[in-house]
């Protein structure tokens, strides 16, 4: 992170200023296309948000590389500890881990409800026992704490005009999980996991059997035409939120939405295969979406 980014945002002291360091390695080697986005941030409010993706990118990576050892409930008792741990230290206001170090700081200045935190932290406990969602509501109580409450953390240092901001922060939090669950059917039947809510898939004649022999039927086709569906109504819908932002953070969100939704349209590209193609979109296209993002940041 660069010093007049720190100076920006107001981060003088040198022990917090390597923590946000570290959020912003962790968003750049891991975000891609957030970290993308952050950049089109004012240069102070990057650090903050560098430091939002970087909690949720170090608490889920803890999560997942805890020792294979460890039954599903021990893994849990141990989150448990954990995170009681990190609300201790938010409480107390300091915290020796750096990440978490320079999360507090975020939350503190910028106010931001701790009960978004709580919600996180529930979705991750569930991700250590729940491999299967019946219906979508059952989906929604899981992605409410994964991807939601991220948007929700994040309306405040995007300084909104109006409180209707945050639902469609929601929404375009749900939005963009979502995507990432339709991309990633292969992937997550790797680690044994189903995102799509099954009673949806065999809404369309679509059972596990046919998920795991990985070939792209007319019916799993039609399922994930379903699902793209939804993250394109959830789309449109969020977009009315982007004007009710500070005009220097309407090209940022912008950017974002663009980017990830158009992850679903790579999807329906490649004919639905989620098994044996990974959906991408195109440098080219990330490039034309941030030349123009940063033009009108110029502008405001």
């Amino acid at each position: 992170m660069s010093k007049s980014e720190l100076k920006a945002a107001g981060i003088d002291d040198p022990e917090l200023q390597m923590s946000y360091q570290l959020c912003k390695k962790l968003n750049r080697q891991h975000g891609k296309t957030y970290f993308l986005a952050t950049l089109l941030l004012p240069p102070a409010k990057r650090p903050y948000v560098h430091a939002l993706y970087g909690f949720a990118r170090y608490a889920d990576e803890i999560v997942d590389n805890l020792d294979s050892t460890l039954t599903p409930e021990e893994k849990a008792t141990w989150l448990d500890e954990w995170s009681a741990q990190f609300f201790r230290e938010l409480e107390a206001g300091k915290s020796s881990d750096p990440i978490t170090r320079a999360t507090i700081d975020t939350i503190k200045r910028w106010n931001i409800p701790i009960e978004h935190f709580h919600a996180f932290i529930h979705s991750m406990k569930m991700d250590l026992t729940v491999t299967r969602y019946k219906t979508y509501e059952d989906l929604y109580e899981y992605v409410y704490g994964s991807a939601a409450v991220i948007g929700l953390q994040m309306v405040p240092i995007l300084e909104p005009s109006d409180p209707r901001a945050y639902e469609y922060a929601q929404q375009l939090g749900i939005a963009f999980q979502l995507a990432n669950f339709i991309r990633d059917v292969g992937e997550d039947l790797q680690r044994g996991r189903v995102y799509l809510p099954m009673e949806e898939l065999e809404r369309f004649g679509v059972n596990e059997n046919m998920l795991t022999n990985r070939s792209v039927t007319p019916e799993i086709k039609a399922a994930l035409a379903f699902q793209i569906a939804r993250v394109k109504k959830l789309e449109q819908e969020s977009r009315a939120g982007i004007a009710l932002l500070h005009p220097t953070s309407r090209p940022c969100i912008e950017a974002a939405r663009i980017l990830y939704c158009a992850i679903v349209d790579e999807v329906s590209r490649n004919d639905f295969d989620v098994f044996t193609k990974r959906a991408k979109v195109s440098l080219s296209k990330r490039l034309r979406v941030a030349f123009r993002a940063w033009i009108q940041l110029q502008r405001a």
